[in-house]
């Protein structure tokens, strides 16, 4: 895996859904009445559209509400306001079928059932295959993925990390999903296997033109993985674009210091590089105006006015952010 490479953007693909101010909130403990005493505000204003055949990374440090986002495209949980439309042929609504491949295969594999049931799991929740054909739909999507037919019997815990991951890989794609969320799906597995898994996925994203949403706080592996990066903090998206104008032209003043603050060989991390308080602010009362402008060491004047994200100017390809100073001067 290079730490060098960035993907190209792809070229104007069809929308396939398209996320329109949403917002996610919850409630925090109860009062005697059963109302909530506070809000967790999870997701504050997303606006986003998912092409298909791309791979969107999502990055932001924990707590910005990369989990929320996943659990909402799976369907786990609905917005509390705002909408996510479904496209097909850029006209009219549909269903989602959404599938994910967890950080780790381990815990995320059942370890009653024999593989070939693990993998066709999203059938048989969805009923979209007869129960007799779905051993053999099993064995050819596992062979796809590297895993030999013959192993269908055998259960989770008699494979090795990398091969569980296959597996759950095999799962999310038995069920044809228009998008596939990979949740960390490298971070649990040795560096060497990493790459190997890496490599499969883009490979099967070429052969049967799948889209991915990857979460991830390895810069590295989305920079290898991604067509576009979308940065989120306390639940909003403050930088989107594609792979290469975020990752190596970061106009937000959020993304450069995540980005600085990636370890490297023989950089020492100076002070300037970390925002300041290093924690993340409480998502229960939220800050006024632009988001992160306590932490920000270009906060000037301005900055206490909420912040839209705008397109930056200069820029060939579609590029946004949600900073005043740096779409004004691109």
């Amino acid at each position: 895996m290079s730490s060098t490479a960035i993907k190209a953007l792809p070229g104007e693909n069809p929308v396939i859904l398209g996320l329109n101010d949403v917002r996610m909130h919850f409630p925090v403990g109860s009062d005697w009445l059963g109302r909530p005493k506070a809000v967790a505000h999870a997701l504050n204003g997303i606006d986003l559209e998912v092409r298909a055949g791309e791979t969107l990374g999502v990055v932001g440090e924990s707590g910005c509400g990369k989990s929320t986002l996943a659990q909402l495209l799976m369907g786990l949980i609905k917005p509390t306001s705002g909408a996510l439309n479904w496209i097909y042929n850029n006209a009219r609504e549909r269903s989602s079928n959404v599938q994910i491949v967890f950080q780790d295969p381990q815990s995320s594999l059942d370890p009653r059932l024999p593989i070939w049931k693990v993998i066709t799991e999203p059938l048989f929740v969805q009923r979209s295959a007869p129960r007799r054909e779905m051993r053999d739909i099993a064995a050819n999507v596992a062979s796809q993925v590297g895993i030999r037919t013959e192993y269908m019997e055998r259960f989770p815990h008699q494979f090795s990390g990398g091969q569980r991951q296959r597996i759950a890989i095999a799962r999310a794609l038995s069920s044809n999903p228009d998008i596939i969320v990979l949740d960390e799906p490298t971070s649990a597995l040795d560096i060497s296997v990493q790459a190997q898994i890496l490599n499969l996925l883009a490979e099967l994203q070429r052969s049967r033109d799948l889209t991915y949403i990857l979460i991830s706080h390895n810069v590295s592996v989305v920079r290898h993985m991604a067509d576009r990066v979308a940065v989120m903090y306390l639940g909003q998206i403050v930088e989107l674009g594609s792979a290469a104008e975020v990752l190596e032209r970061p106009r937000h003043p959020y993304t450069q210091l995540l980005l600085e603050a990636v370890p490297r060989l023989g950089v020492p991390v100076d002070a300037t590089q970390i925002a300041a308080p290093t924690e993340l602010p409480g998502n229960r009362n939220l800050p006024t105006g632009c988001f992160f402008r306590d932490r920000c060491p270009k906060a000037t004047v301005g900055c206490d006015r909420a912040q839209a994200l705008l397109p930056v100017k200069n820029v060939e390809v579609e590029s946004k952010v949600r900073c005043h100073l740096a779409s004004i001067a691109g």
